[in-house]
């Protein structure tokens, strides 16, 4: 669990790098991840003696690293807090699987496949410029993913190569001392309402349906009763508020909860003793939090390039098997092509406009499977 963790630190500063974040925005983000997700996490599981952990959805971190700069990074704070005031709703009045019905996941996840897609290509273009180093990490990741997953994340194994062959190469950059000790900033939220009509229902679908749900069936799977409703209103609150250190999406951790909830955590009574382990490393990277920022001003550009590559073969693959499974097809592909356009009507970007067209394909085209599009979605995989 601790290695899946530190592997997602990578991705964190990749897309960091991506927003072009200043270190104390850096830091802020990390802090709410690691430390506000998992303090929560923490209170969940001593309360009900259930592996509960939660975390900053990677799906979120990657999604909006993806968005580029089509909102400024107080428009997506705000998308984020209203995300979770909106999950906070569902969840207080037992609403959230009415969500299902009103934008299906399908269609969400080939808008999210097409988000991820350019930074997967991007490493590729990346290769040309720095073969040893990019070709490296990849050939460490492919390794890794065919003789040690799971047991060990590839994406940690991809970057300490990374880190091996840029120290060798002589391509880390020193950073002042006093860096180390970077104040988080805090970010007053702009509630746009292009950022929030855009935003804020991908944000909530990623919470409640591709993290939640199926971490509450694998609970159940193994002879748990988390409590549901609870988990939701935490993750709803824990998301609103702490978006003001940064953009997130507190949610249990689908990966964790395989490994925390599973035979390999030991006898069922004791399980939840892993998530403990996982909490307190969390927190310790929340208060090391400024020294962890200002690796994105050590590393160089190509690793943390490759880094978010790498970390959206898992994302791309499991957003593009829940697309296509059915039964809406025209829905996720028109949301798929749309998301990997430029675009832009009336002053809303391609991701508004992919939920958009991706519901009108699939309410014209296919209305007899609008109403199942969920069937099996709870045995889906991947994700934080």
């Amino acid at each position: 669990m601790v290695m899946i963790m530190t592997g997602v630190l990578g991705v964190v500063l990749g897309a960091a790098s991506t927003q072009g974040l200043t270190t104390g925005e850096t830091a802020a983000w990390i802090i709410t991840i690691y430390g506000v997700a998992g303090g929560l996490g923490l209170l969940l599981t001593v309360r009900y003696r259930q592996p509960l952990p939660l975390t900053g959805n990677v799906f979120i971190v990657i999604f909006v690293a993806g968005l580029g700069t089509d909102f400024s990074w107080p428009e997506l704070v705000g998308a984020a807090m209203a995300a979770g005031a909106v999950v906070l709703v569902l969840g207080a009045l037992g609403l959230t699987g009415r969500l299902t019905a009103l934008l299906p996941a399908p269609i969400v996840y080939g808008l999210l496949a097409g988000a991820v897609l350019p930074f997967f290509v991007d490493m590729f273009t990346e290769l040309g410029s720095q073969p040893l180093l990019v070709g490296g990490m990849l050939v460490a990741y492919l390794l890794a993913q065919w003789k040690l997953a799971p047991r060990v994340p590839a994406i940690l194994l991809a970057l300490l190569v990374g880190l091996l062959l840029a120290g060798l190469g002589g391509d880390l950059r020193a950073t002042p001392a006093a860096g180390v000790l970077t104040a988080p900033t805090f970010t007053l939220p702009d509630f746009s309402w292009s950022a929030i009509i855009t935003v804020t229902p991908i944000l909530v679908v990623l919470i409640t349906v591709q993290a939640n749900a199926p971490s509450v069936v694998i609970l159940r799977s193994q002879g748990y009763r988390p409590p549901e409703r609870v988990v939701t209103v935490v993750s709803g609150a824990g998301t609103l508020g702490s978006s003001l250190l940064g953009p997130t999406g507190v949610s249990l951790a689908l990966p964790l909860t395989a490994l925390a909830a599973g035979p390999g955590a030991g006898p069922r009574a004791v399980r939840h003793w892993s998530v403990y382990v996982a909490a307190g490393y969390a927190i310790v990277v929340a208060l090391l939090a400024g020294l962890a920022a200002q690796l994105a001003t050590v590393l160089p550009g190509s690793l943390l390039v490759a880094v978010v590559g790498l970390a959206v073969v898992a994302v791309l693959s499991h957003a593009l098997r829940e697309a296509v499974r059915g039964p809406l097809v025209w829905g996720p592909l028109f949301a798929l092509a749309i998301s990997l356009s430029e675009l832009s009507l009336l002053g809303l970007g391609p991701f508004f406009w992919a939920i958009a067209g991706g519901v009108t394909a699939s309410l014209l085209l296919e209305r007899t499977g609008w109403r199942r599009p969920q069937s099996g979605q709870a045995d889906g995989g991947g994700g934080s």
